[in-house]
């Protein structure tokens, strides 16, 4: 598999200005599932300053995270992890970035599920992280579609309601994610 995926993107949605061109790379221990879960999720949070893998600056922070977004001071108002992350990152993230949004992006509901009941199990504090669960089915099948070079076309999407519309590699996507609160 390729170390690096390019990503051609443009957009009808004048809320996201997606930029020309975008790289993800695959880093050490990650899989096809991984890039595809950061690159949705890459979409669906898109804004101005929203970095991929990058380090946050901060020593007490010993993460680097999917996505970030990095406030005037410098410090994270939003940190995004796609697929498997540990609980205990998790519970860390809540104490070292109290300000910042905290998501998890899966794969599947069932995937979501579990990494709740685990969480309520290592009682993480409450009312502090979302997590988007995808459709497993649309994953898989961007997953077979990823190429080295992709286009990608956003049409529309939003959490409310929770679904969004893209062309990725000439193929049509319309579909929906759920929202959930821990």
């Amino acid at each position: 598999m390729a170390a690096k995926f390019t990503f051609q993107c443009s957009s009808d949605d004048r809320r996201r200005p997606l930029p020309h061109k975008i790289l993800f790379g695959l880093g050490v221990n990650e899989s096809a599932n991984h890039v595809v879960l950061k690159f949705i999720a890459w979409l669906l949070f898109f804004r101005e300053r929203l970095m991929v893998e990058t380090d946050v600056g901060n020593d007490n922070i010993p993460f680097v995270p999917d996505l970030c977004q990095l406030g005037y001071d410098m410090r994270p108002t939003l940190w995004v992890e796609c697929g498997d992350c540990s609980v205990g990152k998790l519970h860390k993230l809540a104490v070292k970035c109290p300000e910042a949004e905290l998501w998890v992006v899966k794969r599947s509901r069932a995937d979501a599920e579990q990494l709740m009941r685990t969480m309520a199990r290592e009682e993480l504090r409450r009312d502090r992280y979302g997590i988007l669960a995808l459709d497993p089915e649309m994953v898989d099948e961007l997953i077979g579609l990823l190429r080295e070079r992709n286009t990608v076309h956003w049409f529309r999407g939003d959490f409310d309601p929770p679904q969004f519309q893209l062309e990725f590699n000439g193929l049509w996507f319309d579909t929906s994610f759920e929202v959930m609160r821990f």
